[in-house]
């Protein structure tokens, strides 16, 4: 069921992953090809606001926060999953794997490596503090819209 707090949850996190992707652009190597590195975030964003926020709302203040850290800390996993992903298919294009499962097991090879290149601390407070402010304004949304 559409509600406004489940709407906002995806707003925010849309936001928070396109203003986290704007930091992790300096951070990749120069020459990277962005692609749809911005829309793959932000619709992950979108998909993580809308259906982990989905029952979890409307629990208070203390759970609204844990539901923002734990809702950014998704959408930064699956992130780096999709990223690795799509690197570990441009690899595979170029037939660097031995096999299916040399590919498979690359995609947590570099997503794991796209981990320590982001692990700086601007892009970490700002999917720490996003969070808070995501679940807070959820939470605040599923006050006021019931």
């Amino acid at each position: 069921m559409p509600t406004a707090p489940r709407l906002i949850a995806a707003v925010l996190l849309a936001i928070l992953a396109y203003i986290t992707s704007v930091q992790i652009v300096p951070l990749l190597p120069e020459g990277t090809d962005m692609g749809y590195f911005f829309p793959l975030n932000m619709a992950l964003g979108v998909f993580v606001g809308w259906f982990y926020f989905n029952r979890r709302i409307g629990r208070g203040l203390v759970s609204g926060l844990n539901n923002g850290l734990t809702g950014t800390a998704l959408l930064l996993g699956l992130g780096l999953l999709a990223q690795g992903s799509n690197e570990m298919f441009r690899l595979a294009m170029r037939h660097r794997f031995d096999g299916p499962f040399d590919a498979l097991g690359a995609i947590f090879t570099i997503s794991v490596d796209y981990l320590f290149l982001i692990s700086v601390p601007a892009v970490l407070g700002t999917l720490a503090i996003g969070g808070c402010i995501v679940g807070v304004l959820t939470e605040s949304a599923s006050k006021r819209w019931k």
